[in-house]
């Protein structure tokens, strides 16, 4: 059950990071990006075509490991807790927010709570 968290996320920050990149403007301003700069384009691109890329791979790398497993369900913790903290704050501050933002918001929360529960699910094995 682990591995498939795992290789999910990794699916999903895959797809994802192939997605900004081959569709930059399109899906930058559907996140609320209205108007880049070409620095702004190289930072958009870095951030969600680069970064997302080597989350996707670190999290396949895990997956790919069952003696890792216990550590990716803690990186993904370290990874969600803040997004959705952040993201319920400033939705809630920047209230209304794109539809996509909040599909978004919903997609991380998913992924935080399930982390949570296969975390529990390994402390008490």
């Amino acid at each position: 059950m682990i591995a498939a968290y795992l290789y999910g996320n990794a699916a999903l920050y895959a797809v994802f990071a192939a997605w900004c990149t081959v569709a930059r403007r399109s899906t930058s301003e559907n996140l609320g990006y209205e108007r880049l700069s070409n620095s702004g384009h190289s930072e958009y691109l870095v951030v969600y075509g680069g970064l997302q890329l080597g989350l996707a791979a670190f999290f396949g790398y895990l997956a790919s490991q069952s003696s890792l497993h216990r550590a990716g369900l803690i990186f993904a913790l370290a990874l969600y807790v803040p997004i959705v903290l952040y993201r319920v704050i400033t939705v809630f501050s920047f209230w209304p927010v794109r539809s996509m933002t909040l599909g978004v918001a919903g997609l991380e929360a998913a992924l935080l709570v399930t982390a949570i529960v296969l975390y529990a699910r390994t402390a008490t094995s």
